[in-house]
C-alpha cells in the first residue's frame, strides 16, 4: 500500500494529468455521465461513421472541456483540499461545453458567416472558447504550452511592431484572430483535433481496456522470464517490459511510474545505483511513444500530415524503435558487467512456458490491431476491432471478467485518460493556426536557412535544439504539431529530405525532451521512485538514450532505416551494422567494452559506432575495423577479469 501511495504522490508531482480532484461530491455523477457518453460516442461513430469533421471535433473537445473543469482545480494542490466542485468551475464547465457545441447548433449559419462575416455573438463565443481552452490546458497539461500559445497569439496581433523583415507581418485584429482560430480548419478544430476525435481517443481507450485485462502485469512477468537470468537481468527486464508497455501506452511519465514501481526497486536490490535504475526505467518508458503498433498520439497526426497510411508509419518506426531500445538494453549490459551485477536465480523467475500457456492469449488484441491495419483497414476500424477483441478476451478468465459496474468504470476512464491529450492538441491547434495565418512557417524557414548557411547538418542541429526546447514545455503531441508545421517543411522543401524521415526527426527530438535536463519529467519521476538525485538521473538517461540523439540524423542522411528506397539486402545489412554500432556507442558512454575502457578507447568506440550506424558499407567496414581493433587491444590487457559473456547465473 505504501508503494502505491508513493507512486500516486510521484505522479501528482511530475504528471499534471494526475492532479485531479478525488472527491467531487454529487458532481461525480455528472463526470461519470459525461465520460461514459464521450466514450460511447466515439465507439458509435467508429462503427457507424464519423460526423462532419467540425461537428465531430466540437463534441470531442466540448465534452472534454466540461469534464476538465469539473475534475481539475484552478491551482495544483487544491485537489486534496476541495470536497466538491466550486461554483465557478461549474460555470466554466457548462460555458465551455456551450461555446464549443455552438459550432454544432449553428453549424450552417457559421459556415455562411465565413463569406458574409461573423456576428458579434460568434466573435464573443470564439474569444471565450479560446480562453477556456487555454485555461483547461493549463490545468491538465501545465503552463508552458499555454505561454507558447499566448506568445503565438500576441505575435499574430503585434506583428506590425516587430522590427526587421524576417518575422514582421501586417498584424491582425482581435476579431480576425479569434474567428480564424476558432472557426477555420487551420486553428483549434484543425487536423490535430480531428485526428484526436477519430483515432487517438479510441487507441487511448484500447490501452485502458488492456490495463484492466492485466496485460501490463503479463508484460512485466514475460520480460522478467526472458531476461532476468542474464547479466544485469533486472535492468534488461525494465527495458523489455517498458518496450512492451509502450505498445499500448504513450505516456512517458505514466509508463515510468507504472513500470518503475515494479522494476526500479528490483534493479536497486540487484546492485544498480539508484540514478542508473531511475534513468533506465525513464529512458525505456519514454521510448514507448515510438514503439509500434500504437506509438504516441502524434503518430496518427503524422499519418495525416504526410498523407500515408498508418501501416507505413508503423513500418517506418520499427527499425528506429529497435535501435532505440537496443541501445538502452546494451547499455544496461555494459553497466552490469562494469559493476558486477549478475542475473537472478532461476528459482526467482516466472516460468516462461507456464506464463505463455496461461496468459499468452492476452496479446491477441495487439495482433488484431496490427493485422487489421496491415490488410488495409483504417486505424479507426483497427482500434475498434482491438477493443472488441480485448473485451472478448477479458471474459475468458474470472479475474479479468468485467461486471456491469466495471464496464461503466472503464468507459469513464477511457474519457479521463484522453483529457490531457484533447486539451493539448486543441491548444496546439491555436499555435498551428497562428503559424498559418501569419506565414511564420516560411519566415522561420528563411531564418533557419540563413543561420545554417544552406548546410543540411546545421539546419538539422538548429531544428533539434528547437524541438528539445519546445519539448521541455509542450507535451509530445503538441510539440510534434508545432515542429511538423514549422520545421519539417523546411527540411523537406529546402533541403530535399524524405518526408517520413523529416517528420520522424522532429518526432524523435520532441520525445527525448522528457529525459533531457533540465526539464526531464520522466527521469525526475523515476528518481522519485528510486530516491535518487533527479539531475544525475537525467544525465544518466541522456547517456543511455544516446541512440535517440544519433539515429534521427542517420534517418535523414540515409532513409533506408525508415523503409525509403529499401531492398532486402540493404535493410538487413543496415540493421546488423546499426545494432553493432549501437553496441559500440553504448560501450563508449558506459566506459566498458570487454575491459574498463581508457578515454582514448571510448573515443574510438564512439566513432566506430557512428560509422557502423551509417547505412554505407564502406564506412561501416571502417567502423568495424576500429571496433575489432579495440576488442583486440582490450583482449590482450589483463587488468580486468570481466568479459563480454552473457553472464547467465
Amino acid at each position: 500500500m505504501a508503494k502505491k501511495e508513493n507512486a500516486n504522490e510521484i505522479l501528482e508531482k511530475y504528471d499534471r494529468e494526475s492532479t485531479y480532484r478525488k472527491k467531487i461530491g454529487k458532481w461525480a455523477w455528472v463526470v461519470t455521465f459525461l465520460g461514459i457518453s464521450l466514450t460511447l460516442f466515439h465507439l458509435y461513430t467508429a462503427y457507424f461513421g464519423t460526423l462532419p469533421t467540425q461537428q465531430q471535433g466540437a463534441i470531442h473537445l466540448g465534452t472534454a472541456l466540461g469534464i476538465i473543469f469539473l475534475l481539475f482545480p484552478v491551482k495544483k494542490g487544491l485537489q486534496k483540499k476541495q470536497i466538491t466542485v466550486p461554483w465557478y468551475d461549474v460555470i466554466f464547465a457548462f460555458t465551455a461545453m456551450y461555446v464549443t457545441y455552438h459550432k454544432i447548433i449553428f453549424f450552417d449559419s457559421i459556415l455562411q458567416s465565413r463569406i458574409s462575416g461573423y456576428a458579434p455573438i460568434d466573435i464573443f463565443i470564439s474569444i471565450l472558447g479560446i480562453l477556456l481552452l487555454l485555461e483547461a490546458t493549463r490545468r491538465t497539461v501545465g503552463l508552458p504550452i499555454v505561454i507558447v500559445a499566448g506568445i503565438a497569439i500576441l505575435y499574430t496581433y503585434f506583428g506590425n511592431f516587430i522590427p526587421g523583415k524576417i518575422l514582421s507581418h501586417p498584424g491582425f485584429s482581435v476579431n480576425q484572430i479569434a474567428t480564424n482560430l476558432w472557426y477555420q480548419e487551420s486553428g483549434v478544430f484543425g487536423t490535430p483535433i480531428q485526428i484526436s476525435a477519430k483515432f487517438i481517443f479510441l487507441f487511448l481507450f484500447f490501452g485502458v481496456l488492456l490495463v484492466h485485462t492485466k496485460i501490463g502485469q503479463f508484460f512485466n512477468d514475460l520480460a522478467l522470464a526472458i531476461t532476468g537470468r542474464f547479466t544485469g537481468g533486472t535492468a534488461k527486464t525494465a527495458v523489455v517490459a517498458s518496450a512492451l508497455q509502450g505498445m499500448i501506452s504513450g505516456s512517458s511519465v505514466g509508463n515510468t511510474v507504472a513500470s518503475g514501481s515494479f522494476t526500479i526497486p528490483m534493479m536497486k536490490r540487484s546492485g544498480f545505483k539508484p540514478e542508473f535504475a531511475a534513468a533506465t526505467e525513464a529512458t525505456a518508458s519514454t521510448g514507448g511513444q515510438i514503439m509500434p503498433p500504437i506509438m504516441g498520439a502524434a503518430a496518427f497526426i503524422m499519418m495525416e500530415y504526410i498523407g500515408v497510411s498508418y501501416g507505413t508509419i508503423m513500418l517506418a518506426a520499427v527499425i528506429p524503435a529497435l535501435l532505440y531500445f537496443s541501445g538502452i538494453f546494451i547499455g544496461t549490459h555494459f553497466e552490469a558487467k562494469k559493476i558486477g551485477v549478475i542475473g537472478l536465480p532461476k528459482v526467482d523467475l516466472p516460468n516462461f512456458k507456464k506464463l505463455i500457456v496461461r496468459d499468452g492469449y492476452m496479446i491477441v488484441p495487439i495482433f488484431v490491431i496490427i493485422g487489421t491495419i496491415m490488410i488495409g483497414f483504417t486505424p479507426q476500424r483497427a482500434a475498434l476491432m482491438g477493443i472488441v477483441a480485448a473485451f472478448v478476451i477479458s471474459l475468458l478468465r474470472k479475474d479479468t471478467r468485467m461486471g456491469f459496474r466495471k464496464i461503466l468504470y472503464v468507459l469513464e476512464q477511457g474519457a479521463r485518460v484522453a483529457l490531457p491529450v484533447i486539451a493539448a492538441v486543441g491548444t496546439a491547434g491555436v499555435i498551428a493556426g497562428a503559424v498559418s495565418i501569419t506565414g511564420l512557417g516560411s519566415k522561420f524557414a528563411a531564418g533557419v536557412i540563413a543561420l545554417s548557411g544552406g548546410v543540411l547538418f546545421f539546419a538539422l542541429f538548429f531544428t533539434m535544439i528547437a524541438c528539445i526546447i519546445l519539448g521541455m514545455g509542450l507535451p509530445t503531441t503538441a510539440n510534434y504539431v508545432v515542429t511538423a508545421t514549422v520545421a519539417a517543411p523546411i527540411l523537406i522543401n529546402e533541403f530535399g529530405v524524405a518526408p517520413i524521415a523529416a517528420h520522424m526527426f522532429v518526432f524523435y527530438f520532441g520525445i527525448v525532451a522528457d529525459i533531457t535536463p533540465p526539464v526531464c519529467l520522466a527521469a525526475y519521476a523515476g528518481a522519485g521512485i528510486a530516491r535518487a538525485n533527479p539531475f544525475q538521473s537525467g544525465m544518466t538517461a541522456v547517456k543511455l538514450a544516446i541512440a535517440a540523439f544519433i539515429v534521427p540524423y542517420i534517418l535523414v542522411y540515409n532513409p533506408i532505416l525508415v523503409m525509403v528506397d529499401v531492398t532486402l539486402v540493404s535493410i538487413i545489412l543496415a540493421i546488423i551494422t546499426a545494432l553493432v554500432g549501437m553496441a559500440a556507442v553504448s560501450s563508449s558512454t558506459v566506459g566498458f567494452f570487454i575491459r574498463h575502457s581508457y578515454f582514448w578507447e571510448r573515443v574510438i568506440l564512439f566513432a566506430a559506432g557512428l560509422m557502423l550506424i551509417i547505412p554505407n558499407i564502406v564506412i561501416s567496414l571502417i567502423g568495424l575495423v576500429f571496433l575489432l581493433g579495440i576488442w583486440f587491444i582490450q583482449k590482450q590487457r589483463k587488468d580486468d577479469s570481466n568479459d563480454m559473456g552473457l553472464g547467465v547465473s
